[in-house]
């Protein structure tokens, strides 16, 4: 068997850090760190910082590492590229509006707290329009861009409450 059927589809790993396969592969073979980074022409540092997930992989020690695995020469880049969206998508979903700006009771149907902002944007936006003041509204569009707010206000076909279109047009989102 090669090195190359060993080390798993980069679909059924994409968003782990490749750290964590590097190293796996390592104990797999059964060699230490720094005699892969000898055998590539790598400071052990840096093999042990990709190892323990300090540092990532750049395209020049992706072909190193794709040589000594006898593995696509961008493997170790798409698990890289992989991790880094998972990880941004990560960060965006814990980005907020200033909730000094939006009443809780705006949300009385839901825990404030734990409103995914993200995900369920087309719902807020909904929701500030047909009963929020001024200053969410401005805070919503600050926060998502009028772009996005104006599209998904274009999008909603009909809201029980007539303040919807009403916000929409005074806020030239519609």
């Amino acid at each position: 068997m090669t090195k190359e059927t060993m080390l798993p589809k980069i679909a059924k790993i994409k968003g782990i850090h490749p750290g964590l396969i590097l190293h796996r592969e390592i104990k797999r073979n059964n060699i230490k760190s720094s005699q892969l980074a000898t055998s590539i022409g790598e400071h052990k540092q840096t093999i042990s910082a990709i190892i323990n997930q300090k540092r990532g992989i750049n395209p020049e020690l992706s072909i190193k590492l794709a040589d000594y695995f006898h593995t696509e020469k961008d493997y170790f880049m798409m698990l890289q590229a992989g991790y880094e969206v998972k990880s941004k998508l990560t960060e965006n979903s814990k980005r907020t509006p200033n909730l000094n700006n939006i009443r809780k009771v705006l949300f009385w149907d839901t825990s404030f707290d734990k409103i995914d902002w993200d995900k369920n944007k087309r719902a807020i936006i909904k929701r500030v329009l047909e009963r929020g003041n001024d200053k969410e509204i401005n805070e919503i569009i600050k926060f998502y861009g009028k772009r996005t707010v104006s599209r998904i206000a274009k999008s909603i076909k009909q809201s029980r409450l007539s303040t919807f279109q009403k916000n929409a047009e005074d806020f030239q989102l519609i």
